[in-house]
């Protein structure tokens, strides 16, 4: 692997570790002070949980982590979505756009950071084809 390309790579894992890492605080601080469901804090805080489950793999470069975690966040761009387009509290609303924003991020980075890995496979199973059909 060339310098660019494993410069690259480190920017897109480092990308997707900061995105997640970003979106976790987002969620804490979005549902216990900055515009929480009900005064005080809500039990939406529970939603960051299961951020919380793919933050080791990802933080070790973990490619099995990164592919199920890429799916997982699509769940926070959903809820981002919702939350910015039907909210009526000013902030909650740039606070569900943000998280879209992270969550994109994420995805992008993930993917982006998966590729060499994917092509990779691709060209072992075709050799195990070619191999298997001679």
């Amino acid at each position: 692997m060339s310098t660019l390309s494993t410069h690259r790579f480190r920017i897109f894992h480092l990308g997707a570790a900061i995105s997640l890492v970003a979106l976790i605080i987002l969620c804490v601080a979005w549902e216990l002070a900055l515009a929480p469901l009900r005064p005080g804090g809500s039990w939406m805080v529970l939603k960051v949980i299961p951020l919380l489950f793919p933050l080791r793999g990802v933080l070790k470069r973990d490619v099995y982590t990164m592919q199920w975690s890429s799916m997982l966040i699509l769940l926070y761009f959903t809820e981002g979505i919702v939350r910015a387009t039907s909210d009526r509290v000013a902030t909650s609303i740039t606070l569900g756009w943000i998280e879209v924003a992270l969550s994109c991020v994420y995805f992008l980075c993930a993917v982006l950071y998966l590729a060499p890995y994917k092509k990779a496979a691709k060209e072992i199973a075709r050799q195990a084809i070619h191999k298997a059909s001679q």
